[in-house]
């Protein structure tokens, strides 16, 4: 069973930068999708970025042009960088491929 293991989170002034990271065990981890989300306090979690085996990605319009997912097969972590940092970025990051997920890295954007 794949283990997920998120790190990377922190305090961040608007407008900058952060580099989130999803370390996975597992042989096949360069097949899976894998998949960031976030959740604030009071709403629902939602689906931010994804990576696909084939390594296409996807993003929320919330975040495009700000945050790029990326994976490191040799490393076999995936990788959120977000730059741009809004307030309302503040929330929980999530790794996630299929039913699994990571304990979560918090991400608080505030001056």
């Amino acid at each position: 069973q794949v283990q997920l293991v998120e790190s990377g989170g922190g305090l961040v002034q608007p407008g900058g930068s952060l580099r989130l990271s999803c370390a996975a065990s597992g042989s096949r981890f360069r097949f899976y999708t894998m998949n960031w989300y976030r959740q604030a306090p009071g709403n629902q979690r939602e689906l931010v970025a994804t990576i696909t085996g084939g390594s296409s990605t996807n993003y929320a319009d919330s975040v495009k042009g700000r945050f790029t997912i990326s994976r490191d097969i040799a490393k076999n972590t995936v990788y959120l960088q977000m730059n741009s940092l809004k307030p309302n970025d503040t929330a929980v990051y999530y790794c996630n491929t299929g039913g699994t997920w990571g304990q979560g890295t918090l991400v608080t954007v505030s001056s």
